[in-house]
């Protein structure tokens, strides 16, 4: 599978402070591919790199095999986007902003209005102007808009900013399925791990403007195995008596008093018989699995 886009060497700086350091960036084709950090990190100034929005300092972008440049505009225009909070003309409606942004795209296809409205749930707007939206309907617009005019890549900063658990619940739905049925690129940015989990392909972790790691999903799933979490006051007692009596080998001590066993084999209630026997008192115990948060937090940890 080809690179879409491809980011070397990336650097930017405002007023002395670094945003982005030395950043490389990968996005296959077709591909959904989750840019991660906390607010701050960077995110957002490598997708406005990518949008020819700022500069940078150094370093270049490659779009579909060619150089982004200040009069790269054609490229642009296929591509569709959201970055920070979006703009609207207020005193206008949403379909009449829509119908400015064709215009200013050259999209002709006017009757796709009606289809983006219909998949962003904001079929009931007519002759309510946008500044009466609320923050969730302002922000269903920008992605009416970011996909109005068929894009071949979405380039998504924090997308689903304002919207309550149902919005997000729809709005991860249809970027599932514009990248599905149509074969649309997505990069998409978000500090809610739990979200880009469950539409990313590959996800590249950002942290103090450098980008720590670039890694297939596929490959993060193999690091979130089930595992056993058992909470003792005699973290070390219990660790001798899960190899003296169990025969369990493959754990980990994570804290005084928390222990992890990755043994498949492992048997919660085998586990707790032996220490009720042994008189080891236990706090708690159950299977539980690895998220993007908890191998998120491993990658940060690693760089510190």
């Amino acid at each position: 599978m080809d690179h879409m886009i491809v980011m070397h060497d990336l650097r930017k700086s405002y007023k002395g402070k670094v945003a982005v350091d030395g950043v490389n960036i990968h996005v296959k084709e077709g591909e959904i591919y989750g840019f991660v950090g906390p607010n701050g990190a960077g995110k957002s100034t490598v997708m406005k790199m990518l949008l020819n929005l700022t500069r940078p300092d150094s370093g270049d972008i490659t779009i579909w095999g060619k150089k982004m440049e200040e009069e790269s505009s054609e490229c642009l225009k296929r591509i569709g986007s959201i970055i920070e909070s979006p703009y609207f003309y207020e005193k206008i409606t949403g379909r009449q902003n829509l119908e400015l942004h064709c215009e200013y795209m050259g999209f002709h296809n006017k009757e796709r209005i009606d289809e983006v409205l219909q998949l962003v749930d904001l079929r009931d707007i007519e002759g309510k102007t946008v500044s009466h939206y609320s923050m969730g309907m302002k922000q269903r617009l920008a992605i009416a808009r970011a996909i109005l005019a068929r894009p071949e890549l979405l380039v998504l900063d924090e997308p689903i900013n304002a919207l309550d658990p149902e919005g997000i619940r729809e709005m991860r739905t249809l970027f599932k399925r514009i990248n599905q049925e149509c074969g649309t690129t997505i990069l998409i940015s978000s500090h809610i791990l739990s979200e880009v989990e469950q539409i990313a392909d590959t996800i590249g972790i950002i942290q103090n403007g450098r980008l720590l790691q670039e890694t297939a999903m596929s490959e993060i799933h193999k690091y979130q195995k089930d595992f056993i979490e058992l909470e003792v006051e005699e973290a070390s007692r219990a660790g001798c008596l899960l190899e003296e009596k169990l025969g369990i080998r493959d754990f980990k001590m994570i804290t005084e008093d928390v222990i992890e066993i990755y043994d498949s084999a492992a048997s919660v209630n085998e586990i707790a018989t032996v220490l009720v026997r042994e008189q080891v008192m236990f706090l708690g115990i159950g299977r539980k699995q690895k998220s993007l948060e908890d191998y998120f937090f491993h990658v940060i940890t690693e760089d510190e």
